[in-house]
């Protein structure tokens, strides 16, 4: 059996965007670009952050959608699934109700990126709370909660290559002791 290729994060963007951003990280110029647009990461380091931060996003836009009962970040995620964040509903009869547990997964790749890309996941696997499938309703109720979700996006797609391509993260922990704290 033949392994699977490495995931193209820019399939769908135009080909010479694409080949734009492989041209900057073949140049290493990059690195420069993203460091600057996004200095620091963020102060998430927790399953326990994480479903804090999950948890006031989803208050702030999505009060009815029901609750959470696991957010967490996940180490397999990204390795097996090549999937950067997950939602998961399973509905349970207890007695004579139906009991719905939620729970929203992120891969641990998150916990050393900035606050902004850690957001456009969350704000992505909260959509899915309300809607199933990746279509217009979808893409507006994330552009609702963040009206930079397409930048962020493609931003993410765009380190996402670096990362594959180089082996080297951008943020780490030594970069979080200068972080500011948790804005929105």
């Amino acid at each position: 059996m033949r392994p699977k290729p490495p995931p193209n994060y820019l399939a769908g963007y135009p080909i010479a965007l694409a080949e734009q951003v492989q041209q900057l990280i073949a140049q290493d110029r990059l690195v420069n670009i993203l460091l600057q647009k996004y200095p620091l990461a963020h102060a998430v380091r927790t399953d326990r952050a994480l479903y804090d931060y999950v948890l006031e996003l989803k208050g702030e836009y999505l009060r009815n959608a029901g609750q959470l009962s696991k957010v967490a970040f996940d180490s397999k995620l990204h390795v097996i699934r090549h999937a950067l964040g997950t939602h998961t509903s399973i509905s349970r009869v207890q007695g004579t109700k139906l009991k719905t547990k939620r729970e929203i997964r992120i891969a641990t790749v998150f916990k050393e990126m900035p606050l902004e890309f850690l957001r456009m996941i969350v704000v992505h696997e909260l959509a899915h709370l309300k809607e199933r499938e990746h279509d217009k309703a979808f893409y507006q109720l994330c552009l609702h909660m963040e009206p930079e979700y397409h930048q962020l996006e493609f931003d993410l797609r765009t380190y996402l290559s670096h990362l594959e391509a180089t082996g080297q993260p951008l943020w780490s922990v030594a970069t979080l002791d200068a972080a500011t704290p948790l804005e929105k």
